[in-house]
């Protein structure tokens, strides 16, 4: 399927928001990392269970160190 990763058209052969994380490189249990769907935020816990469809759009956000 086709979601809207970052901005970005990406093809994900995912069921759920975290299989498409694991999926695109991203490490799904990883501490500061923020998901938002459709401009919605979606909660660590919910991630396994967080289903996906086509046209939706995923923003990752990364914590990161430095000064």
């Amino acid at each position: 399927m086709r979601i809207l990763l970052n901005g970005r058209p990406a093809e994900v052969e995912a069921v759920t928001l975290a299989e498409a994380l694991a999926r695109l490189g991203y490490d799904a249990g990883g501490a500061g990392v923020a998901v938002a769907v459709d401009g919605e935020v979606v909660p660590r816990g919910s991630w396994r269970s967080r289903a996906l469809a086509g046209g939706e759009r995923v923003e990752v956000l990364g914590a990161t160190q430095g000064g």
